[in-house]
């Protein structure tokens, strides 16, 4: 074994294997167990744009209610999307929005549950950046220079590692 080769060994970075090859981490022999994570993220928007959010009279109808269902169905495919995610049988995703006008922008949170053997850090984090899309999708008529940013992980819970809390 070389010395990048034992270095990748070691390394914290897991979906990697031995010799540096992208891998699915087996999870066969982890533990059930129920896993939460919340997420969220933010976009920022001429105020005229969030007015036209706020009083429900976008072009594309109701903003905010399609960016939601859009967040959830994110959710659902991050696997997908992702390509050594698993896909997680999720029995419960949230996604919900509050409107900053001190900021002109919107804020979404998503949270993502499972009860299985690897987390669902993902298909929060895929959830809100697919609604806050939506919303960008559905406005950008109005507002082109609208900017998406702040997606973060916010906190996890369940599996080996434990609790994580930003």
């Amino acid at each position: 074994m070389n010395q990048n080769t034992a270095a990748q060994a070691a390394s914290p970075l897991t979906h990697f294997d031995a010799q540096g090859q992208a891998h699915m981490v087996d999870v066969g022999a982890k533990a059930h167990t129920r896993r939460v994570a919340v997420a969220e993220g933010h976009i920022t928007m001429l105020p005229a744009t969030l007015a036209l959010i706020t009083a429900g009279n976008a072009k594309k109808g109701d903003v905010l209610g399609i960016a939601r269902i859009a967040g959830i169905q994110g959710a659902k495919r991050t696997s997908e999307l992702i390509p050594l995610c698993h896909p997680i049988a999720l029995t419960r995703v949230a996604v919900d929005f509050e409107l900053l006008p001190e900021r002109c922008a919107v804020r979404c949170t998503a949270t993502a549950e499972t009860v299985g053997q690897t987390g669902v850090e993902m298909e929060a984090l895929t959830a809100v950046q697919v609604a806050l899309l939506t919303i960008y999708d559905m406005c950008k008529a109005a507002d082109r220079g609208m900017e998406i940013g702040g997606v973060k992980l916010l906190e996890k819970h369940g599996g080996k590692s434990g609790s994580y809390v930003r």
